[in-house]
């Protein structure tokens, strides 16, 4: 086993197979992704990449596995030791087809990361060396854990309401930005954590899962306290830090770049993947200067001309802001016409991450009985699901960012978007 030193998790191990797989050139590309995206121009600190965050779930899922078959409860569950390896090489896996600058390029409809990861785990380097060592089918079924459709009773650890992506995305980003939100119990969590078998019960995460499942992983109820500081943690670092209103600005004014150049041909979608964040930043740089990009270099801002709170609008308003980016892009246009700017110097951002704050995870009640936790099988406790709605809620904000002061009112913009 090697050892890999980290801030976070101190000392990492590596078994020899996951060594491998770092050493392929797309793993070695996410050392040059950032994790945050462009959250390092607000909090400075926010420069740690997709590669340690890929290792730290590699971590995770080895140190949850061992929980689980320390108790038995991978024996309980019928879970064999090929699924474990299969669990532990997805959560290193996971993020190896993000885009240059992490989420913000899906926002304008290019492919989900994790299809794009399916060529670089099922071809390539990567896909050869896990042919060589698990079989011809291995790739495919760790894409499958990715993408949340695999049966394993362990797909929940990779994809689903309480993965361990989520456990050691908020303690690195809080850690590196220099806040105190992403203090989560983390121990608890994966002490909690258990397999139960057959339950019949329909569990998913981000992307429903439509494969028979032989089992799921649950949470104990006395883990339930530490699932309201994961809930407590997500909203605190996406209200702070991943939706703070300089990030969101830097945020719609890269979207709006890249978008552009691939509207004028200077980039094709299907190079997108293959970039780091310098260098599709570099590339772009060589076909002409670009005042959008000059202004994100010299973190020349936009700044808010008016911003609502999501909770102060009718539901469902606005949704298609962050649903049709050419619509989005069209109205930008005429409004920024109106108020006198030029094209690409108004921006609309109304974030969405519907399952930012979603429950759907199976609770281990101390009689024995399993159900999903609802706003009904809550019990005693907070009723966390109906929380997490307001929390969601609560993050959003519609906002109108201009690289020159102009005046919108209320009225206005919610005529605008209704």
């Amino acid at each position: 086993m090697k050892v890999i030193r980290d801030p976070l998790w101190n000392n990492i191990r590596v078994e020899p197979l996951a060594l491998r797989l770092i050493d392929t050139a797309a793993f070695q590309r996410l050392r040059y992704v950032r994790q945050l995206g462009l959250a390092f121009l607000v909090y400075p600190g926010a420069s740690h990449s997709r590669f340690e965050h890929a290792l730290g779930t590699y971590h995770l899922a080895r140190k949850a596995l061992g929980l689980l078959e320390e108790r038995g409860d991978l024996e309980n569950g019928g879970v064999g030791m090929d699924a474990c390896t299969d669990v532990r090489l997805a959560a290193l896996l996971h993020d190896i087809g993000h885009y240059p600058f992490s989420h913000a390029l899906e926002e304008i409809g290019a492919l989900n990361h994790e299809e794009v990861a399916r060529p670089l785990i099922c071809g390539g380097e990567v896909g050869a060396i896990l042919s060589q060592e698990l079989g011809r089918d291995a790739a495919t079924r760790i894409l499958d854990l990715i993408r949340g459709k695999s049966g394993s009773a362990l797909q929940g650890l990779i994809s689903g309401s309480l993965d361990l992506d989520k456990i050691e995305y908020l303690r690195r980003d809080a850690l590196m930005c220099g806040v105190p939100y992403g203090e989560i119990d983390g121990d608890r969590l994966l002490n909690s954590l258990a397999v139960i078998r057959g339950v019949g019960l329909e569990v998913g995460g981000s992307t429903p899962n439509t494969t028979p499942q032989t089992g799921f992983i649950c949470i104990q109820e006395k883990g339930l306290s530490a699932v309201e500081s994961l809930l407590f943690a997500k909203y605190q670092m996406y209200r702070n830090v991943y939706w703070h209103h300089a990030v969101r600005s830097a945020t719609a004014m890269y979207k709006r770049l890249v978008s552009d150049a691939l509207d004028a041909g200077s980039l094709t979608a299907d190079q997108l993947a293959g970039f780091t964040d310098e260098g599709l930043l570099h590339g772009l740089e060589a076909k002409g200067a670009n005042p959008l990009l000059t202004a994100l270099r010299e973190r020349k801002l936009y700044k808010r001309a008016i911003e609502i709170p999501a909770a102060e609008l009718p539901v469902d308003v606005g949704e298609w802001i962050a649903d049709d980016w050419r619509r989005t892009m069209e109205v930008e246009s005429d409004l920024g016409q109106k108020l006198g700017l030029a094209r690409g110097e108004l921006l609309l951002d109304y974030p969405a991450k519907t399952e930012m704050l979603g429950l759907n995870l199976p609770v281990l009640r101390r009689d024995g009985r399993v159900e999903l936790l609802t706003q009904r099988t809550s019990g005693s406790t907070i009723n966390l699901p109906k929380l997490s709605d307001e929390l969601y809620r609560s993050a959003r904000w519609l906002r109108v960012f201009t690289a020159r002061p102009v005046r919108i009112t209320r009225d206005e913009m919610l005529r605008l978007i209704s």
